[in-house]
């Protein structure tokens, strides 16, 4: 294939990922496959625990399934095309497959910002307002909310990449990276990208530091309500409600902000990559961990269903020996 051509239509990008990197990429697509796997697991167990337990059905599980839905959706937009091109020396992507890469993984991003802003929303009224929880917080607003979430990602989206694929690439079209982002297409461009630049960092600021400032903030309202909490297991389980939500909000943003806030002059291409690594296969894997090993209500939602399957795979087992003795005895 000529990848020489300016027409963006006809051609599409090569995905140089770890090529620099030969010895890793075995290790990498082992690795990776098995975290992407756990990530299925995890991700879908937390849904069907939130779904199938109802003292789950509660706000701050409501936000959990959607925040495990986006990681679910996150890293099938990303993962399946990493691991082909780890194993692929040609390692292409066609111009529609980056396209659909881009719009998909940027919406979800954007989305899971501003969803980990909302669910710190929840948790300040959760610890300061415990008494008015159930009606602050009712279907109707959580709702409203997730889907504020959802709609916000979607739209910065049809801008941001919009605005990137207008661009026109030139050259060899070699990503240097594993994935179809904003600022490593943006590189490709052949014409003054001031424009693009200054758009991705307004996005930046917007699905980045506003949120996160909006979480800083919830979180010191709720760090007063628990010291002027008297009892020691008063604090300790006002804590335990807000600590899973805030590992992870650590976890996603600093490496999100690394990536999008650091000038791009001053960016390692390798470090660039281990970073976007870290942020899409690592993160979706250790948040339904986070969320499981930190929850005794999670824990024990997930006994109570895997009880309830080993009850009914007894029952089965009964039915089916009983069935068996019964033929036996027809046959005689």
């Amino acid at each position: 294939m000529d990848w020489s051509t300016n027409d963006s239509n006809l051609t599409g990008f090569i995905l140089l990922g770890f090529s620099d990197h030969p010895q890793l990429q075995k290790v990498l697509f082992v690795v990776i496959l098995i975290l992407y796997l756990l990530t299925l697991l995890g991700n879908t167990t937390i849904i069907l625990v939130s779904r199938l337990e109802p003292k789950l059905h509660t706000p701050m599980y409501f936000f959990l399934s959607h925040l495990s839905f986006l990681d679910l959706c996150f890293t099938s937009s990303v993962i399946p095309q990493l691991l082909v091109n780890l194993r692929d020396p040609m390692k292409t992507i066609t111009y529609g497959g980056c396209v659909v890469q881009l719009y998909v993984s940027l919406a979800l991003g954007s989305t899971e910002c501003v969803l980990l802003a909302v669910m710190s929303y929840d948790r300040y009224v959760a610890v300061c307002c415990p008494l008015h929880y159930t009606v602050l917080m009712h279907p109707r607003l959580c709702m409203a909310l997730a889907s504020t979430a959802w709609l916000s990602g979607v739209a910065t989206t049809l801008v941001q990449s919009t605005l990137t694929l207008q661009l026109p690439f030139c050259g060899h079209r070699q990503v240097d990276h594993f994935i179809c982002e904003v600022p490593v297409l943006i590189q490709l461009a052949c014409v003054d990208t001031t424009f693009n630049q200054a758009e991705l960092f307004v996005a930046s600021v917007l699905f980045l530091v506003l949120p996160l400032s909006l979480i800083l903030i919830s979180y010191g309202y709720i760090a007063q309500a628990i010291l002027r909490i008297e009892s020691v297991f008063g604090r300790r389980k006002a804590f335990g409600t807000c600590s899973s939500h805030l590992t992870v909000v650590i976890v996603f943003y600093g490496t999100i902000i690394f990536m999008y806030l650091q000038p791009a002059k001053s960016r390692s291409k390798d470090q660039g990559k281990f970073v976007s690594l870290f942020y899409t296969v690592v993160t979706p894997m250790l948040n339904p961990l986070i969320y499981t090993l930190r929850n005794k209500d999670v824990k024990g939602a997930l006994k109570k269903i895997l009880g309830k399957i080993e009850n009914l795979c007894e029952l089965m087992s009964i039915v089916e020996n009983y069935a068996l003795c019964s033929n036996l005895h027809q046959n005689k």
